[in-house]
């Protein structure tokens, strides 16, 4: 791997957690039940996110939602939306008034005026048109439909009603064609045309693909994609585009009281004055629903309660953005569950909707997976990733740090033996010697000492009382199987990830403290199989399945710690039921709930077995269960092994702390 190094100017990216962090949480989920997998550990790493041990946080997908939520609740809670038509009827009174202002001007302007005869005139046109601008309706629609066929004898109120036609028209045809808004500021009566041609032909596209015909798009872009935004490369494309444009306009309908409604609906109306442009809009609309429904009804409605005026120019770009958000949030809930990759989120989306930091947070949960892999801890295998054993090492150091974590300082060590092995391990201590210890020698002190007691003088004459050597510890070497029930009771009484963080904790405790141990993991349910602790991660269950068929355990794992001649050798069972089934001759498995004596009788008897074999059974119970405390008695006087009842969360503690404390002995 190449790294390349500069001096920080404060633009570089730094990952504020690191890949040790992040594979210490999803430690924790691989070693719970409902996360039995590195792609369901990841995926829920991405959703909830997680902290490290200083505090900090990496914020997940939910938190994003959350924040999504919250800024388009905010959005509503600011605007009143129907103050979108009031807008509008502000806009009609001030031309009104305007013209009226224009009116009275005339009339001052010819009022000393000789030409009484043309004075006359001007004042019944005048005294016409107040009697027509006083019966103008409240109607926003009505009253745009009324001045379309007035005669304005005021200029500036004249141009500010254009302007205020052209600007509502850009803003309603813009709600079906993004794009060109800027086309029809000034459009012309050629422009309207090509614009009702473009609408008819598009129509024409639509029912042809209905019909199973080859539309002809690239011809129709080529003709008419001014019309439309950059990016649509596809008739599929396109009807999205307009599905969503189209949406924005019934959303702001939607979310409008009835009667602003109705006044919106009137101002469109108004504004299509053009029948059979009105009519090809309505029939694209059907067109559109017919090939593609949407999943949900057309233009979400949203409840505004705020008291913040906007214009219909605004409502509509806030219908866009809420809309957007809307896509967002689905974005974000499909990655939550798996239908899409992190990769597939757009972070300049996000960046425009949320800001720079979650911008910034869903970039850096996208990098977690590549930290990981160049840190070791996991590869890509296809389109999944899968743990190294160096990841595997990672889970286990994790879990044995948990268990010891909770351990009281002067708990080490409590269970004492009286069994120890063959060999011993130096410590850093040294002491005198004496007979019969092992002759490690600190040949340092060992010289001191006979310097001192000579003083300062050659050669050195070393004396029996001179020799220190090192304490040791007699080391027993021990081989282990490690028994996990996998009943479904297990599971269903949350046993299960317990077992399996002892396992991964035992595991890892003698690979870097024990080496010359062995260890091997076997799980019983119906019958016993082998495993690995890699391989727990991956168990899965099979409801069809029953059975605690301890008899096959015990077999096994006689046969396992038969390869060993010397040393000491246990089976550690993990258990929260009694023994319910057994195989039979022939090899079936008998199962019987409550468990039969047979079954009882054929699971001591390869205890005993086990017994002549010097193979010690220490038990640990999981449930405090009146015929599995009188099975355990009946085990216990047969391999005078231990049994020990311990919750879930002191599982751990019980045997790792047993487990080392019985291979150490001080040599004093």
């Amino acid at each position: 791997m190449l790294y390349k190094y500069s001096r920080w100017d404060g633009t570089q990216q730094v990952m504020p957690f690191d890949a040790d962090e992040v594979m210490d949480a999803l430690s924790e989920d691989l070693m719970n039940d409902n996360y039995n997998d590195l792609m369901s550990a990841l995926q829920k790493l991405y959703r909830w996110g997680f902290n490290n041990q200083m505090g900090d946080r990496m914020p997940g997908l939910q938190e994003m939602l959350d924040r999504l939520r919250a800024r388009r609740q905010s959005e509503m809670n600011r605007y009143d939306l129907d103050s979108v038509m009031q807008d509008i009827r502000e806009k009609l009174d001030q031309i009104v008034q305007q013209e009226r202002k224009g009116l009275d001007k005339r009339l001052e302007d010819t009022a000393n005026s000789d030409q009484k005869e043309l004075r006359n005139l001007l004042e019944k046109q005048v005294n016409k048109k107040q009697q027509y601008l006083d019966k103008l309706p409240q109607d926003p629609g009505q009253q745009i439909r009324q001045l379309n066929d007035y005669e304005f004898m005021d200029n500036d109120a004249r141009q500010q009603f254009q302007e205020l036609m052209q600007q509502i028209q850009q803003q309603i045809l813009g709600s079906y064609f993004q794009g060109m808004k800027n086309a029809i500021e000034n459009i012309t009566p050629e422009q309207k045309s090509e614009m009702r041609n473009m609408v008819q032909e598009l129509n024409q596209m639509l029912q042809d693909k209905a019909q199973g015909k080859e539309p002809k798009f690239q011809q129709f872009m080529q003709k008419y994609g001014d019309f439309f935004p950059p990016g649509i490369n596809s008739l599929d494309d396109l009807i999205k585009h307009m599905q969503r444009q189209m949406a924005q306009m019934q959303s702001l309908m939607n979310s409008m009281s009835p009667e602003q409604r109705r006044q919106l609906e009137s101002l469109m109306n108004s504004m299509l004055q053009d029948d059979r442009l009105r009519l090809d809009l309505a029939r694209l609309a059907a067109n559109l629903e017919q090939l593609y429904p949407m999943r949900n009804p057309m233009g979400q409605r949203y409840p505004f309660q705020g008291d913040e005026s906007l214009g219909l120019g605004e409502a509509m770009d806030l219908m866009s953005r809420l809309q957007e958000m809307d896509m967002l949030e689905k974005d974000l809930k499909d990655v939550q569950y798996g239908n899409k990759g992190l990769g597939q989120l757009d972070p300049e989306k996000v960046r425009e909707l949320m800001g720079d930091e979650a911008a910034s947070q869903i970039e850096q949960l996208g990098e977690l997976a590549k930290m990981l892999e160049d840190a070791g801890y996991i590869e890509k295998k296809g389109n999944r990733y899968d743990l190294t054993p160096r990841g595997m090492r990672k889970i286990g150091q994790k879990a044995l740090k948990d268990i010891f974590s909770q351990l009281k300082k002067d708990s080490f060590g409590k269970h004492k033996t009286s069994f120890t092995g063959s060999g011993g391990e130096r410590t850093d201590v040294a002491k005198k010697y004496e007979f019969g210890d092992p002759f490690l020698l600190d040949l340092e002190k060992t010289v001191m000492n006979a310097v001192f007691r000579e003083g300062p003088m050659t050669p050195v004459r070393i004396q029996p009382p001179d020799f220190e050597v090192y304490r040791t510890e007699l080391v027993t070497s021990s081989s282990t199987v490690l028994m996990l029930d996998m009943s479904r009771s297990m599971i269903l009484r949350n046993c299960w990830a317990a077992a399996k963080k002892v396992a991964m904790a035992l595991n890892q405790l003698i690979q870097s403290q024990f080496p010359r141990d062995n260890l091997y993991i076997i799980g019983f349910s119906d019958r016993a199989r082998r495993m690995t602790a890699e391989g727990l991660n991956q168990v899965s269950w099979n409801e069809q399945v029953y059975g605690t068929n301890m008899q096959h355990g015990f077999m096994m794992a006689r046969q396992l710690l038969g390869k060993h001649k010397s040393g000491n050798k246990q089976i550690i069972m993990i258990t929260d039921g009694e023994p319910t089934a057994h195989l039979e001759e022939d090899g079936q498995v008998f199962f019987s709930y409550p468990p039969t004596q047979r079954t009882v009788s054929e699971t001591l008897k390869e205890a005993a077995r086990c017994t002549r074999e010097n193979i010690v059974i220490n038990t640990f119970m999981l449930e405090k269960s009146r015929y599995l405390a009188k099975f355990i008695e009946q085990l216990t006087q047969i391999n005078k092994g231990r049994a020990f009842y311990s919750s879930p969360e002191s599982l751990g503690e019980y045997i790792l702390v047993d487990y080392v404390s019985q291979k150490r002995k001080h040599v004093k």
